[in-house]
This record gives C-alpha cells, structure tokens and sequence, in this order.
C-alpha cells in the first residue's frame, strides 16, 4: 500500500498546502443559523463537504465535536470521513490520543484498520506516555498506508512547561519527541509518513526540525493570530515540510459554499506564497 507521506506529498503538490479543520462548536453552528443538535451538525458536516471536499488536500475534523452529540455524532463523523475521502481529501482526525500498551492499540485499531468505520488516513496523537508507548499506532499506521501527527510544540501557552523542559541530555522534552519522529521517517521516499503538531504562534522555536523529513502540521493560522508569513520564522529551513491549517477562517466564511471556497481558496494563496518565501 502507498504510505501517507507518498501520499500527502501528492496531494499537496495537485491541491496546494492547505488542511482546513472542521470544528463544529455551538458557537459556529449558531454563527451559520444551525441548531447546536446532531440536526445542525449534519447540514454544517454536509456543506463544508461540497465546498471543500474536491479541492483541499487535508480536512482535518476534530473528533471531540462530534463525540459530544454521543453515537448519533460519531456517526455523522463516520459519514463525513466516508464523504471526504470520496472526493478525494486526505482525512487527519484530531483526535490527540496517546495511551500504553492495549489500549493504544485499540485507538490504532479505531483510527488506522482499514477495516473500522472511522478509518482515516492520518491521526494526531499526544506523546506523554513516552513516544515509543505510540508504537502501536506507529506499527498499524505503517502497515496500511497510515500517518501519526505527533503533538511537540504547541501554540497553547501552557504546554510550554512540559515541551520546554529540559531532560538529563540537555535536550527539551519537545526536542527528544522531534527526534524519535525524525528517525522514524529515515529513508522514506518522498515524505515520511510520522509527522509533527508545531503551533504557528510560538515565533522562533529554539529546536532543529531540519532532520524530520516528515510533514510539519502547523496549526494556529488565523482567527488564533499567526499569519502564513509566520510560518518562515517559526519553521526556518523546515518550510518545505509544513502543511499550514485553518479552521475558524474559513469556516467563517460559511454556510455560503462559494463564501467557503473563496476563503480557502484566499489563504491557500497566502500559504504558497509563504512557503516559496515570497
């Protein structure tokens, strides 16, 4: 099976560098004169399907947003993972998950078998249980053509405290996760498929992300207050590797299906120029 990274890489060169987040929160449905109900995420899950669906290379829904209507949500997520990838999208779920031993391998199993209703092509995931207590996910991910984002720098200020320790080798505890990743992409062609979560408010990061050879998913663009021109500083020599994402900014621009593309379509041009250096 053809890996994430080969992939992703393909898709970003026919689509453009984008991944747009679908976060239905009660204040966004409200905002598109939908009801907070399993009703109202159905009709917003449906629009940003035919706005977005064929055009953007990444959609990344965030998974809580749906768990919160209970079985009735997860399945409009299953839907719209089903939706998504018939137009061609590449689905990240965010889901942050990060756990030991059997459990890890059931969220593998959830997220990354071929075989459950909530198959994705990628997922994020939280290293704090040690990077290699992920290995299940890491294992099942290779084994299907997946992808794990792992969470390293992050844009909220209190992940500082935990990212920016400083371990016995000197390193910061964000540092040894960028570097577990990057030796599980060693040797793959023409992206790894072990990506990392970098915030794009965080400004000039202090680590090395030159060795990752995987993709760099940078959140924060947008109604969180970094701009595409950001990313330069905080990505450096690793520009080539970010995939930039946005959710409330173009989300915004709904429940107008033209609105939706105009928008994506206006940061994606953002994005390139960025990421050239232009």
């Amino acid at each position: 099976m053809e890996s994430f990274g080969a992939r992703l890489h393909r898709a970003v060169a026919e689509r453009g560098p984008l991944c747009v987040g679908i976060d239905p929160h009660p204040g966004l449905l409200t905002r598109w004169g939908l009801t907070d109900d399993v009703a109202g995420l159905e009709r917003f899950c449906g629009t940003v399907v035919e706005a977005l669906g064929d055009r953007v290379a990444v959609v990344k829904p965030q998974s809580a947003f749906f768990e919160r209507f209970g079985a009735r949500g997860v399945g409009i997520l299953e839907s719209t993972i089903r939706q998504l990838r018939d137009c061609g999208s590449l689905v990240l779920l965010d889901v942050k998950r990060g756990d030991i031993g059997s459990t890890v391998s059931a969220y593998a199993s959830a997220y990354l078998d071929p075989s459950s209703p909530l198959y994705v092509d990628a997922v994020t995931a939280s290293p704090y249980l040690g990077v290699g207590a992920l290995a299940p996910m890491f294992d099942l991910a290779a084994a299907h053509g997946g992808g794990v984002f792992v969470l390293a720098l992050t844009s909220n200020p209190e992940g500082a405290a935990v990212q920016r320790a400083v371990t016995a080798d000197g390193r910061t505890v964000a540092q040894t996760v960028i570097d577990e990743i990057s030796q599980l992409n060693r040797g793959a062609d023409p992206l790894g498929s072990f990506g990392l979560v970098v915030g794009a408010t965080i400004g000039e990061t202090g680590h090395d992300l030159s060795g990752v050879h995987g993709p760099l998913l940078a959140p924060g663009l947008g109604a969180q207050g970094a701009t595409a021109a950001d990313l330069r500083t905080v990505f450096g020599a690793g520009l080539p590797s970010v995939l930039p994402s946005y959710s409330r900014e173009v989300l915004h621009a709904g429940p107008d299906v033209a609105g939706l593309r105009a928008a994506a379509d206006r940061v994606l041009t953002q994005c390139r120029a960025a990421l050239a250096g232009s």
